[in-house]
């Protein structure tokens, strides 16, 4: 089932007065829980944005070919097709050319699911239960192009829950294999 709803206000502010809305970009956004696409649509609803809702991942590279969107919202879990394959979907018909660049945000479950979203190749997650800020925050980060990552011991590029930047240096963070000597024989 596909639901398209366009958000618009009669005069929209001025580019300057609304930097801390998501305005005038088109999103995307693929989930089939209606409590979590009301959150995200009224947390990063603004002048001008529109929504296409997507309640099976399936359809998501259709519906990108269609028209591509500002940013890609995307539950971990929609029906038959979640949000780490819908993704890891996308970055394999970017790299054949076959579709353009998409930026995806993944709307985790849990903690656990960090590990998940790391190899879909997402330019930023959140891990619920989600807030408007956070939420809005994490948006304008990645449909600006930059990236947004939440989680236990990331050590990844972009910005952090807390805000703070990441050092970005190669190995940055905890090490990702620890070496413990064993005797030998």
């Amino acid at each position: 089932m596909l639901t398209t709803c366009t958000i618009s206000t009669a005069s929209p502010p001025s580019p300057q007065t609304c930097s801390d809305n998501v305005a005038a970009v088109h999103v995307l956004l693929a989930a089939d829980a209606d409590w979590l696409i009301d959150e995200v649509v009224a947390a990063l609803s603004g002048p001008d944005t529109s929504f296409v809702v997507c309640r099976e991942g399936r359809l998501v590279s259709g519906i990108v070919a269609e028209r591509t969107p500002d940013l890609a919202v995307l539950d971990l879990q929609i029906g038959s097709m979640g949000g780490m394959a819908v993704t890891m979907s996308l970055r394999l018909d970017e790299s054949a050319g076959t579709a353009p660049y998409v930026p995806v945000l993944i709307l985790l479950d849990r903690h656990a699911d960090v590990n998940l979203a790391r190899r879909s190749d997402a330019d930023g997650w959140l891990v619920k239960p989600l807030d408007p800020l956070r939420l809005k925050r994490a948006a304008l980060t990645v449909a600006a192009g930059d990236t947004f990552f939440e989680g236990p011991h990331f050590a990844g590029p972009g910005r952090q829950a807390s805000g703070e930047e990441a050092s970005g240096e190669e190995g940055a963070g905890p090490p990702a294999v620890e070496e413990e000597p064993a005797p030998a024989g």
